[in-house]
């Protein structure tokens, strides 16, 4: 194993901790002193606790987990299964040690809104680890290769539904299904503005006469490729040369200065592209979310 690889492994492995230790947090210290569920393996945890009074949260996930990792074994990537296998351990582990923290005392409106920041910020880290808390979060890697228009924070979000309906019945309030069904909402934004928000590049559209040097500006200055394409001006009926070309979002600045520089008169379009897969970009991956 080179050298990159092994940092590469450290850092997931932080990730996957820290994510943990932050899902945990926000868990403890907003949404169970407020009977307020955010879904998951968690929360049926939660509405299991308070209906039999026996055990607790991290209990009741643990032994929820084992046939879902058993189910799912052969289902996803061995990396995806193993570190899963560690977020579902530190998750709960941390669940039973943030239980012993002093709790604030907050309006509930503010524990809902916290508590789904904070849970949804955690998976989302765990989840660009290439791994996931277990739970709903196996269901969901399972699910999504059938359902590759759905973001996987919304297919989280389907699946939880019913568990935030359930709330309202458990605890016997209406609000708390209310506020459980705020949580979740803010947990699925985040948590896929987390996964799908830090991979966002742009796409460049240049039209000028100079695309000859723009073009080789591009390639020595900002190291990326070119596609040509060939278009004509409606008003003037004259053959155009246009650029494409794919950067990243901290190139965009440069690539304006250097065109602008070559041709003041270049025509530049930009915009966001999510996702830009291929040479000097991200590489696909069948488990990719």
């Amino acid at each position: 194993m080179n050298r990159i690889a092994i940092l590469r492994q450290v850092k997931n492995g932080c990730l996957i901790l820290f994510g943990c230790a932050v899902f945990a947090l926000g868990f403890d210290l907003f949404l169970q002193p407020n009977q307020i569920n955010v879904g998951g393996v968690s929360g049926i945890g939660q509405l299991l606790t308070h209906l039999t009074g026996f055990g607790s949260v991290p209990l009741w996930s643990l032994l929820i987990n084992v046939p879902i990792f058993l189910a799912g074994l052969k289902g996803v990537g061995r990396k995806f299964f193993l570190g899963s296998l560690a977020g579902m351990l530190l998750s709960n582990l941390f669940l039973a040690l943030f239980e012993r923290l002093p709790v604030p005392t907050v309006d509930p409106l503010l524990a809902t809104l916290y508590g789904g920041l904070l849970t949804g910020l955690g998976i989302g880290l765990v989840f660009i680890a290439g791994a996931s808390t277990g739970g709903v979060d196996i269901v969901a890697r399972l699910l999504r290769p059938k359902f590759a228009n759905f973001p996987i924070g919304r297919i989280m979000l389907l699946i939880d539904i019913v568990t935030v309906s359930l709330t309202g019945v458990v605890f016997g309030d209406v609000n708390k299904a209310l506020y459980s069904a705020v949580t979740l909402y803010v947990c699925s934004v985040v948590l896929d503005g987390v996964v799908y928000g830090l991979d966002y590049s742009a796409v460049a559209l240049v039209i000028s006469d100079h695309y000859e040097a723009i073009s080789r500006e591009i390639s020595q200055r900002l190291d990326r490729g070119i596609t040509i394409l060939s278009g004509q001006g409606y008003y003037s009926g004259q053959d155009k040369r246009v650029i494409l070309c794919a950067i990243k979002k901290r190139q965009v600045a440069e690539l304006k200065e250097l065109a602008m520089a070559i041709d003041p008169n270049a025509f530049i379009i930009l915009q966001e592209a999510h996702q830009v897969l291929g040479d000097g970009f991200k590489r696909y991956h069948k488990n990719d979310l």
